[in-house]
């Protein structure tokens, strides 16, 4: 059964996760209007120095990522403390960054957005105005820890129209929330 971290926290946070390309934007935007919360995407916590990285091709490494995601989990803990409730766009390909964001304190759900690589190279390809390169995903891939054992993820395929997922995202979220009560 899937069920909230820091179920004590009155401040709820959605992270909507998965590679590059799976839809984590605009899944995590709905969610945001859906429910009234303040919408962030991880992207812009970046540094200019990322970016330019990953758009000349190149994968972060880890010692990159660390700066971006203890500024994303010291983001949320101001949000919460703020009794703020947001959702995130966030890749959240390695378990110990996911770690970190629940260390942020807040009822937290994550939403894991996974599908087949063919469909998502092609939105990569098909995509304007964004810093990833679509060459990167195989290393997107290769990094992503996939989430097993951990109680507060919902796994979503994303081979169904927008409506659909954001109605089957929602009920789930709704049920889960409700039990947490």
């Amino acid at each position: 059964m899937t069920s909230v971290s820091n179920p004590q926290s009155t401040t709820p946070l959605l992270i909507v996760m998965g590679v590059s390309g799976s839809g984590k934007t605009t899944i995590a935007e709905l969610l945001a209007d859906h429910y009234g919360f303040q919408f962030f995407d991880a992207d812009h916590f970046h540094s200019d120095a990322a970016r330019a990285h990953m758009n000349s091709g190149k994968p972060l490494t880890d010692d990159m990522r660390a700066p971006w995601v203890e500024a994303l989990k010291l983001h949320l803990r101001a949000q919460g403390d703020a009794g703020s409730a947001c959702v995130l766009a966030f890749s959240g390909l390695k378990r110990r960054h996911r770690d970190a964001l629940r260390e942020a304190g807040l009822q937290t759900l994550f939403v894991f957005l996974h599908g087949e690589k063919t469909v998502i190279y092609q939105r990569l390809v098909n995509r304007t105005n964004h810093f990833m390169d679509p060459n990167l995903l195989d290393s997107q891939f290769d990094s992503l820890e996939f989430p097993r054992d951990e109680t507060d993820m919902l796994h979503i395929d994303i081979d169904a129209p927008r409506e659909q997922l954001l109605s089957d995202i929602t009920r789930q979220i709704d049920a889960i929330w409700q039990a947490a009560k």
